[in-house]
C-alpha cells in the first residue's frame, strides 16, 4: 500500500520510541530508513522496524548510549558509537568528519561499536551537500561465500560515495559488495517472490531461486566483489580492532548482546585540491554528457549513479511511498514485536 513521506516517519518513530529510543533518536532512525524507502530501496527501509525493536526490547542495541569522539591526529578521529543505534551514530560521525575536513582539507573518521546503520547514500549525502566528498564503507556479518567457496565468510560489506554538482546536482553511488543485500532477500521472503539464480547458492554451492533456501550470498562480480568486500572489511574493521571477516558478530543470533560493527567515514574537500566553483561544473557537466548520451536498446536513456533513485524518491515525494501490507500491519499495531529474530537462523527459515 501507498503512505506519504510524513505518515511513515511518524509510524517508525513511534514504534522505535515505543522500543524504548529518545525522541531525537527515533527521529534520526527514521529518517534514514525512509530515505531508503523513498529510492525503493525496501531492503533498507522500514522492513527492519521490527528487528531493532525486537534488539531494542532484549538490549542488543543501546538505548541510551554514550557517545564519544577521540581525536587521534589533526585530520583522524574515532566515534564511539557504545552500541546504539548506527544510524544515529554514523549520522553524528559524519558530521564531525565534515567539520575536520572544512578545517584540514580530508577527514578519516572511523565509527567504532554500532548497530546496524542502514542505507550509507544518506550519510555521504550529508557531506555532498556541504560541498565536500563523501566516501563510507561498513562491515557485515557473514552471509556472503567467497569466490571459488560454499560457506559465508564476508558480509555485504557496501561502499557509498556522493559529491556535489551546480545547484543541487548530486551524485550518490551506494552498493553492496554482494549481487544483492540480504534485506533485498527479505523483501522477496515477504513478497513470497523468487530469486534471480545468480543472487544465491543453496546446498552446496549451487545457485538457488528460493528466497527461503539460501545457504549463502554471491558476491558482485565474482572475484572483484570479493575483494571489495575483504578491503571493506579491513577498513571498517579490523582498523577500528574490531571483529572481521567470519567472526563479525550475526545480524540476528543473540539480540541481547551490542554488534560491535565498524563504519568509516572519508570526507575530501575539494577546495583543497582545485577551484571548488570549477570542480562543481564539471560534476555536473559530466551528469549531462551521461544524460546526453544515446541509449542502447532497451534503454530510456544512460543515466549517472543515483540519478534512478534520485528519480523514484521524487515520483514517491508526489504520489506515495510503496510498502508491503504486513510491514504496514505491524508498524499500526500495538504490537512491538513477534519474537522472530532472537537467535534465529536466517538461512535456515523456510517459513518466514
Amino acid at each position: 500500500m501507498k503512505v506519504t513521506k510524513e505518515q511513515l516517519t511518524e509510524l517508525i518513530r513511534n514504534k522505535l520510541m515505543q522500543a524504548g529510543l529518545s525522541r531525537e533518536h527515533a527521529d534520526c532512525v527514521a529518517e534514514v530508513l525512509v530515505y531508503a524507502d523513498l529510492r525503493g530501496a525496501h531492503s533498507h527501509g522500514a522492513i527492519r522496524v521490527e528487528y531493532y525493536c525486537e534488539r531494542l526490547d532484549r538490549g542488543g542495541i543501546n538505548k541510551h548510549p554514550e557517545f564519544k569522539l577521540e581525536k587521534t591526529g589533526s585530520s583522524t578521529a574515532i566515534f564511539h558509537g557504545d552500541n546504539g543505534p548506527g544510524q544515529v551514530a554514523a549520522k553524528l560521525a559524519m558530521d564531525e568528519a565534515i567539520k575536520i575536513a572544512k578545517d584540514t582539507g580530508v577527514a578519516v573518521v572511523g565509527v567504532r561499536s554500532i548497530s546496524h546503520s542502514g542505507a550509507l547514500g544518506y550519510f555521504v549525502r550529508q557531506a555532498a551537500q556541504e560541498d565536500l566528498i563523501g566516501i563510507s564503507v561498513c562491515q557485515a556479518d557473514p552471509m556472503v561465500v567467497p569466490h571459488g567457496g560454499t560457506k559465508p565468510y564476508y558480509g555485504t560489506n557496501p561502499i557509498a560515495f556522493a559529491c556535489r554538482g551546480l545547484g543541487d546536482d548530486i551524485v550518490t553511488f551506494d552498493m553492496s559488495t554482494s549481487v544483492k543485500s540480504w534485506g533485498k532477500v527479505l523483501e522477496a521472503r515477504v513478497k513470497k517472490q523468487p530469486i534471480p539464480d545468480t543472487w544465491a547458492v543453496g546446498e552446496n554451492g549451487k545457485p538457488t531461486t528460493d528466497p527461503f533456501r539460501i545457504r549463502g550470498l554471491l558476491p558482485l562480480a565474482g572475484p572483484k566483489g570479493f575483494g571489495l568486500a575483504m578491503m571493506v572489511d579491513i577498513l571498517s574493521g579490523m582498523l577500528l580492532g574490531l571483529p572481521f571477516g567470519g567472526h563479525v558478530t550475526e545480524l540476528y543470533g543473540d539480540l541481547t548482546q551490542g554488534r560491535n560493527l565498524g563504519q568509516l567515514h572519508i570526507v575530501i574537500n575539494p577546495a583543497y585540491f582545485t577551484d571548488l566553483r570549477r570542480f562543481k561544473a564539471s560534476v555536473s557537466q559530466m551528469m549531462r554528457d551521461l544524460n546526453e548520451m544515446q541509449p542502447a536498446e532497451g534503454f530510456d536513456r544512460v543515466r549517472y549513479p543515483g540519478q534512478g533513485s534520485q528519480e523514484r524518491a521524487e515520483r514517491s515525494e508526489r504520489e506515495g511511498i510503496d510498502i508491503a501490507d504486513d510491514i504496514y500491519s505491524y508498524l499500526t499495531s500495538d504490537k512491538l514485536h513477534y519474537n522472530r529474530y532472537h537467535m534465529y537462523d536466517p538461512f535456515a527459515d523456510k517459513n518466514y
